[in-house]
């Protein structure tokens, strides 16, 4: 079934003006959702407006039965889009046409019509509420029976749903036993619902719901919600939104579910829209209601005195010796010479992979960058680079390619003047953040591309990495380098190098 609610916010007195609003929302729809419309539903009161005062004051706007502004819009409406309307109006019942009256009667009331322009149903609001009790007299209960084209239809407006006066029991749901009684399997709703919280806090979330307010609506239904019927009952609660002088109107207008004790939502709009909601409840609701009871708060309990986790064996010698005191004490100097073992590695990787990329350029095109092998890991000399889904790429990454100079300095030897000739297999360069057990292999020379980002900036991981943060509580910071050592160091024996390590210039 294809249903619509229109929600706007029309203005007490103001009809011509609420006829436009109405049409307005309907204009603003898809026309092909409004092709195979069912049931179209507009609020209680839509074109009067609600907020009146006093019969005085809601005189010139009630309607005769069946034959006011509202029903011939209804009518022109249901003609145009072949569907059932039901629209909320204030009627005026002449007392030749009730013999029990002396007196015309008031009513707040909703006409349903069908495609044909027949009125099917005017049902008179049961339970008034205090701004209506001033004007309206009750009806004589709530609706319920079949209508071709909807099935077993039960009927009410707004404060029906509420305990009768505010004086019965708020656990005899007048009419959500109506709703079980009459075996209904859709139920209309046309409201004018208020919400009590100020117009300043209330309105400027037009798109939100507000959920205080279908919680509510949802609870008054509580024996539906509990007979937990494998038929579903779908039920429109159609409100209007906007402010009447003081007055604020909750919106939120819903088409709901219920079935088998949950609640499943189709359609919900914001606390302020003005439009029109067209659901189809043949297709899966998008959501569902359910309870969640405030947890209570736990028991603030003091915090205990922080724990020492002990060091495992592989990390700390048994000489209770700092694996960062001993690592820093095994780094190469920058002209220590390397290890024979290592400088073997080196060559023999050089001589099986003949010419290798080093961060974008060949080795015989250009002086390459000073090779490392060593037991520590190398940051930046691997282009081939770990991704989020375990593969590896070949030096491109999602930030394009490098420059070709990027990450290469001339070397300089002991007098601190450039040689580009330094073998690589004479001289190390200590690597930027190397830090490690030194239980892991050198990283592959690339032969295909510079680096990737994540190269330069993330090391490999280490059995030093996984180990608890207390492993290193006993170094004193002054075990570690000042800046200010580090900028007087080899790495920068030229200032005007901006680009290199630790340079005062790059980190200004």
């Amino acid at each position: 079934m294809r249903i619509g609610c229109i929600q706007f916010a029309p203005q007490v007195g103001d009809v011509p003006n609420n006829l436009n609003r109405a049409d307005a929302c309907l204009s603003r729809a898809d026309p092909l959702e409004l092709d195979n419309l069912d049931l179209l539903v507009l609020p209680e009161m839509a074109f009067s407006g609600y907020n009146f005062k006093s019969l005085d004051h809601i005189m010139p706007y009630l309607e005769p039965s069946g034959s006011g502004i509202s029903a011939l819009w209804a009518r022109t409406t249901a003609l145009k889009y072949d569907c059932i309307v039901a629209v909320g109006y204030p009627e005026k019942v002449d007392s030749s046409r009730q013999r029990r009256f002396s007196a015309p009667r008031y009513y707040n009331s909703l006409i349903m019509v069908n495609g044909d322009g027949e009125t099917l149903v005017n049902y008179r609001k049961s339970f008034l509420y205090y701004t209506d009790a001033t004007w309206a007299s009750e009806g004589d209960g709530f609706f319920g029976a079949n209508i071709d084209g909807l099935g077993q239809v039960a009927m009410g407006i707004c404060m029906d749903i509420n305990p009768c006066r505010f004086e019965a029991p708020w656990t005899k749901y007048e009419f959500g036993f109506h709703i079980l009684e009459v075996k209904a399997n859709l139920v209309i709703l046309s409201m004018a619902w208020l919400t009590q919280e100020d117009s300043s806090t209330f309105t400027p979330f037009t798109q939100e719901p507000d959920m205080e307010t279908i919680s509510y609506w949802v609870q008054r239904l509580e024996p539906v919600v509990r007979k937990e019927q494998k038929e579903e009952i779908i039920v429109v609660f159609c409100n209007r939104c906007g402010i009447e002088d003081d007055v604020v109107y909750a919106g939120t207008s819903a088409v709901v579910g219920i079935k088998n004790g949950e609640v499943s939502v189709y359609g919900l709009l914001g606390r302020g829209v003005k439009e029109l909601l067209i659901v189809n409840t043949d297709h899966p609701p998008f959501a569902k209601l359910v309870s969640r009871e405030k947890a209570p708060e736990p028991e603030v309990e003091p915090l205990a005195p922080p724990s020492v986790v002990p060091v495992p064996p592989s990390i700390v010698s048994p000489t209770r010796v700092s694996p960062t005191k001993e690592r820093l004490s095994r780094l190469p100097e920058a002209d220590e010479p390397v290890d024979d073992s290592i400088a073997t590695a080196i060559s023999s990787s050089s001589s099986t992979s003949g010419s290798h990329m080093s961060h974008g350029t060949t080795a015989g095109s250009s002086p390459p960058m000073t090779q490392i092998a060593s037991p520590w890991p190398v940051i930046g000399i691997a282009s081939q680079s770990p991704h989020a889904d375990g593969d590896y790429g070949t030096g491109s990454d999602i930030y394009g390619e490098l420059p070709s100079n990027y990450g290469r300095f001339p070397q300089h030897g002991p007098s601190g003047t450039s040689d580009a000739t330094t073998s690589s297999t004479a001289t190390s360069v200590r690597p930027k953040l190397a830090i490690s057990t030194g239980s892991v292999s050198p990283p592959a020379i690339s032969t295909k591309g510079p680096p990737a980002f994540r190269d330069l900036c993330t090391p490999p991981m280490t059995a030093f990495d996984e180990a608890p943060m207390t492993a290193i509580d006993d170094i004193p910071m002054s075990g570690f380098p000042k800046r200010t050592d580090l900028a007087r160091s080899r790495f920068q024996a030229d200032p005007n190098h901006t680009h290199l390590p630790f340079s005062s210039r790059a980190d200004k």
